[in-house]
């Protein structure tokens, strides 16, 4: 029996192979990671990039931003960066002798910020409404971001000096906090294979393949994927569980369940289905949760991850039939 979608996502699977195989005319392997990165990219999310330097998280981040027909821009963060440099700030004009408000790099489609937690609190901060509301406040009045926006961060696990853990508040505004492994062995003899043979910079060898008005229909058609009550259960348990979980000092928020429901219709819409099935469930709950909870004290001592204790709650929680 011919089975037929509700929703035509023709369209869109189409759209994300294509812009999978831009990527991969650079990128060597990271499949996992690009996808999360798509999945992101249609649930309306941030993403944050942790990994050693060298792996390529930066590189990917603004190719990434490539294959899409909008703006970007990239700010790096330092530990002498104010709040103003990242939003803009009031500028008196002599001519007029009133207050103009000019722009600062946040002002863009698509945000790569480079080592997110060299920046003090302050400036950290001043992310906050940006990345929640998608609107800066500066002097009492509202300023909108042009749709789309997502702001894709990157930092670095193992320098520490020098650098400033983000806040619960903040991590609990990236949809997914995607950790970047090293290559392995086949995949590093292919890197070094394309860099010998390369004959253009990266950026040259990437097309776009998805513009706002595509994206946004492709968002529309996400929200509207289908997700039956006993996978919102199944999610809900999950997360509610993690709050009494004794190994943890911290579990979710409701906002991780909406990450999860949201991330999980993303990944059924690029697998070409318009329903979620709990399979979806557990391909995004670590991406999503592993920054979101805090392990105890003695569990951390141990050397346990938080991944170990996702597993476990996973485990834990009977699968819808």
């Amino acid at each position: 029996m011919d089975f037929k979608n509700r929703i035509p996502l023709e369209e869109l699977h189409e759209t994300v192979t294509r812009l999978k195989e831009e990527l991969a005319k650079v990128i060597v392997g990271q499949q996992e990671f690009i996808e999360l990165l798509i999945v992101a990219l249609l649930a309306d999310g941030h993403v944050l990039i942790e990994g050693v330097p060298g792996i390529a998280k930066t590189i990917t981040a603004k190719l990434f931003a490539r294959t899409l027909d909008t703006q970007f821009s990239r700010i790096q963060f330092t530990p002498d960066l104010m709040p103003s440099d990242v939003l803009g700030t009031s500028i008196l004009n002599m001519k007029t002798s009133s207050f103009e408000f000019k722009q600062g790099p946040i002002f863009s489609n698509i945000v790569l910020i480079d080592e997110i937690n060299r920046a003090p609190a302050k400036t950290q901060a001043a992310l906050f409404e940006v990345m929640e509301e998608q609107q800066v406040t500066i002097d009492g009045k509202e300023h909108k971001m042009e749709p789309p926006f997502m702001v894709l961060a990157t930092q670095n696990p193992i320098e520490q000096e020098g650098t400033y853990a983000l806040p619960e508040a903040q991590l609990d505004r990236f949809l997914f906090k995607i950790k970047v492994e090293y290559p392995k062995l086949n995949d590093e003899v292919a890197i070094l294979k394309t860099h010998h043979e390369r004959k253009k910079q990266p950026l040259e060898l990437i097309n776009s393949a998805i513009n706002p008005a595509q994206l946004a229909t492709f968002r529309a058609q996400t929200r509207d994927v289908l997700i039956e009550e006993k996978i919102l259960h199944y999610i809900a348990e999950i997360v509610v569980k993690s709050r009494t979980h004794p190994h943890l000092y911290l579990g979710g928020s409701p906002r991780a369940s909406l990450a999860i429901m949201n991330a999980s219709k993303a990944f059924a819409a690029i697998n070409g289905r318009d329903f979620v099935t709990p399979e979806d469930v557990k391909q995004v709950v670590k991406p999503v949760m592993g920054h979101r909870i805090i392990l105890s004290p003695e569990r951390e001592m141990e050397g346990m991850t938080p991944e170990t204790v996702i597993d476990l709650l996973v485990q834990s929680v009977e699968i819808p039939r």
